[in-house]
């Protein structure tokens, strides 16, 4: 007699499974746990240097990534191939740099909910700068869609009680420059890499093709090389009043090394995420990610929200999900 046996591919299955949801969990922690730990110690901690935070975090992004690829071996190191291509990753690595100083010094000022709710308008940043530099078109049901994502932001604006003229500034540009950076990335990453042919045009070239991780080791260097003099020339006593936290506060080192390698770990998930599961899925999962560091945030720094605000916040989030699925079905 043949005895029934269970599928060969359940147990891989399950395993599967566990490995994406460990992997989900890695992301959201990291991602949440690197935006809460800036709010405390840029605003709760006395720890005042947006500059120098972003280029802690770069530090320890060059140097993990260095080990995570030549000796780990997480992914193939791919070397730069030309000049043209060097300049495209340092330029990518300024619009980098400007993006997370910019949402770092917006933490100074606003609360880390009204600061998510901005930062949730990123799609309509990136079908702008996509339509400007690629002239990618989408179906216009997928352009009305951003209607709410943007009057959620200005509903939001009006009900924020700790609104800040100059931290919501911050807080739009950093956007602005995320979205500007995504879709350079997206060129860069593409299977067509982006190459200049003569002044003013554009060709592509696969032989310069990178994946994210390679990426950030290339990036993460040229990005500490421009924040060490911004950080000495733009926040001057940085250095004495970190070592005099530091005498202070015994746990202000462990800190900012917790914070530096969550920021790399934010990076390696959402590559690993992105790679293992689909575009879709990545989406759907980013915006909850959203939400879930808004009632984090809400639950540890008691920060006032109002009804006003919530509205917008919400109409923003199902702005970008309507977005999402626009240009899903509209492609």
């Amino acid at each position: 007699m043949s005895s029934t046996q269970p599928p060969s591919s359940s147990p891989s299955s399950k395993k599967q499974t566990l490995f994406i949801t460990s992997l989900v969990v890695l992301w959201y922690s990291s991602n949440i746990g690197v935006l809460l730990l800036n709010k405390y110690l840029l605003s709760n901690y006395g720890f005042k240097f947006p500059i120098f935070l972003t280029m802690c975090h770069m530090s320890a992004c060059a140097f993990l990534s260095y080990i995570s690829i030549v000796f780990m071996k997480l992914v193939p190191l791919q070397p730069i191939k030309s000049r043209p291509q060097l300049l495209k990753i340092a330029t990518l690595s300024v619009v980098f740099c400007c993006s997370v100083v910019g949402g770092n010094i917006s933490l100074r000022y606003l609360p880390v909910s009204f600061n998510q709710a901005v930062g949730a308008t990123t799609p309509f940043f990136t079908a702008l700068f996509a339509y400007l530099m690629t002239f990618k078109r989408e179906a216009w049901v997928t352009y009305g869609a951003l209607v709410p994502v943007v009057a959620g932001v200005v509903i939001a604006s009006g009900g924020e009680p700790g609104f800040h003229w100059f931290g919501f500034i911050m807080c739009i540009s950093a956007t602005a420059a995320r979205a500007f950076k995504s879709v350079l990335q997206g060129i860069l990453l593409s299977s067509e890499g982006w190459t200049m042919r003569g002044s003013s045009h554009f060709g592509f070239n696969q032989r310069e093709k990178l994946n994210s991780m390679n990426l950030l080791l290339y990036m993460s260097p040229i990005a500490v090389l421009v924040l060490v003099p911004a950080a000495l020339v733009m926040e001057p006593n940085v250095l004495e009043v970190t070592l005099s936290l530091g005498r202070q506060h015994r746990y202000m080192w462990l800190l900012l090394l917790v914070n530096s390698t969550m920021a790399y770990s934010a990076n390696l998930s959402n590559f690993l995420v992105t790679k293992h599961t689909s575009a879709l899925t990545l989406q759907v999962l980013g915006n909850a990610k959203g939400a879930v560091a808004v009632v984090i945030s809400i639950l540890l720094f008691r920060n006032p929200v109002t009804v006003v605000g919530i509205a917008g916040y919400t109409m923003t989030v199902l702005g970008v999900v309507a977005y999402g699925e626009a240009k899903r079905r509209f492609r």
